[in-house]
């Protein structure tokens, strides 16, 4: 195991994260809050890009819970058959989209609590909607973040839910509204799973990985 990054190095980490992508944007295309969530649950064992092909003709039309209910489970399904668990996920959006309705005033919380009473909502998507649509300090941990808390020695842990833990601990309070995407695009893109691009990476002196590939 790598040691954990001191609380120097990781200030230094999100400075130059933060100076190379000062506003660092979700992938996944949305109109409103509502469409972000529906996204976000559809987004789950997903790429990204596979659900943006889905939701973009979908959300031309579709942009509000009663929408989505006039719509109805068997056209939704078929509107997102392209993407993993279709089936089950077309269910929860039905059923989240009349929970809104019905408790919410068509509105999306803004409350991890609320957010994960909706069908389909764990604490994953319950964070990724409230940092990126209420601004929230909030930490997301998907396979990218768990990989790069473990790798780099920046939030070590053996569950997301440790990690996510850490992360919201040891990062700068100044850094966390845009952390989770400053990390979750440089495990994407820079230090991938099976092959980190180290030799391209700005925090590779800071990074605690033994086998760097420089």
């Amino acid at each position: 195991m790598p040691r954990e990054m001191t609380a120097e190095e990781i200030e230094e980490m999100f400075a130059r994260l933060s100076k190379d992508n000062p506003e660092p944007q979700s992938e996944l295309e949305y109109v409103n809050t509502y469409t972000l969530l529906v996204a976000v649950v559809l987004s789950a064992q997903a790429t990204d890009k596979g659900v943006n092909k889905a939701t973009r003709p979908l959300f031309a039309r579709v942009d509000t819970p009663e929408k989505m209910l006039a719509l109805g489970e068997g056209a939704l399904r078929d509107a997102i058959k392209t993407i993993g668990l279709y089936r089950n996920k077309a269910k929860n959006v039905i059923a989240l989209s009349q929970k809104l309705v019905d408790e919410f005033g068509s509105k999306v919380p803004d409350t991890r609590k609320a957010l994960e009473s909706l069908p389909g909502v764990g604490r994953k998507t319950a964070n990724v909607v409230l940092n990126v649509a209420f601004g929230q300090p909030a930490m997301a941990v998907d396979t990218h973040i768990f990989r790069l808390g473990n790798r780099t020695g920046l939030a070590p842990g053996k569950t997301p839910l440790e990690v996510e833990k850490k992360l919201v601990a040891r990062i700068p309070q100044k850094y966390m509204r845009h952390a989770h995407h400053w990390l979750i695009l440089h495990g994407r893109y820079v230090c991938k799973a099976r092959k980190p691009d180290c030799q391209s990476c700005i925090i590779s002196d800071l990074c605690q990985y033994e086998d760097k590939d420089l």
